[in-house]
């Protein structure tokens, strides 16, 4: 399984995967999307009643100032609902994505799969791609078991990053397997002032994710419930 994601990584960032133009490429890339809210408690009520689904506690991020709750979309994506800690002080820089209880909540980010993740990084820069420096990191699920994975920085900023970040759970269990079995997800496309733009690096990443012209940058998952479609940005 890791051998065939590293080639399939390698592939994508030497231009040779192959994708289609709708974004079904995307789906199978994504590992999971980050949902930054201000709130832990207030979004997972939100979300149960937009999606029929409570979300599962997942855990705090020791040193970063947040913690979690997740929402399994497929047996290995899911949806991560990112928030403030309280139980921790705000890191000097700031929390990843931004999160922070004076923002409003929104689809943030997202992650893509990916092993040797120091070659993938290398590989995109080379492509002139910037994914930021490979980094650890961990937290305990309330049934004690610990999580370990690395990934490339996504960094503080508080807006939307169309471009993902690429994630290794480094032998882990899937955060899905745990999760709350929630809606599928039908679709990820993303809005942008200027899409040509935000599809170059994209697409230097092998990444067939759909961009659409719109005021600002949003990433739009619709997922499909029990009651039908709902979208997410």
């Amino acid at each position: 399984m890791r051998a065939a994601v590293l080639i399939a990584a390698a592939l994508a960032l030497t231009g040779s995967a192959v994708h289609t133009a709708d974004g079904t490429g995307v789906l199978r890339r994504l590992d999971h999307l980050v949902y930054a809210v201000p709130d832990l408690d207030g979004a997972v009520a939100d979300l149960e009643q937009r999606l029929g689904v409570r979300a599962t506690p997942g855990g705090q991020h020791p040193g970063r100032g947040t913690r979690n709750a997740l929402i399994a979309l497929g047996p290995e994506s899911y949806l991560e609902i990112l928030a403030p800690d309280p139980a921790q002080a705000a890191p000097a820089g700031g929390r990843w994505f931004g999160v922070d209880p004076n923002t409003p909540a929104r689809l943030a980010g997202w992650a893509a799969k990916g092993v040797d993740l120091s070659r993938v990084a290398a590989a995109a820069a080379s492509r002139g791609v910037p994914l930021g420096p490979v980094v650890a990191g961990s937290r305990q699920r309330p049934d004690g078991v610990t999580l370990q994975w690395t990934l490339t920085d996504p960094g503080l900023s508080a807006g939307v990053s169309l471009v993902p970040f690429f994630i290794d759970w480094t032998g882990s269990p899937h955060p899905a397997a745990t999760a709350a079995r929630g809606p599928a997800l039908e679709s990820l496309r993303a809005e942008h002032p200027r899409p040509d733009l935000a599809r170059e690096p994209l697409a230097a990443l092998g990444l067939d994710l759909p961009v659409d012209q719109g005021p600002r940058p949003a990433l739009v998952a619709t997922l499909r419930t029990a009651s039908g479609l709902v979208e997410l940005r």
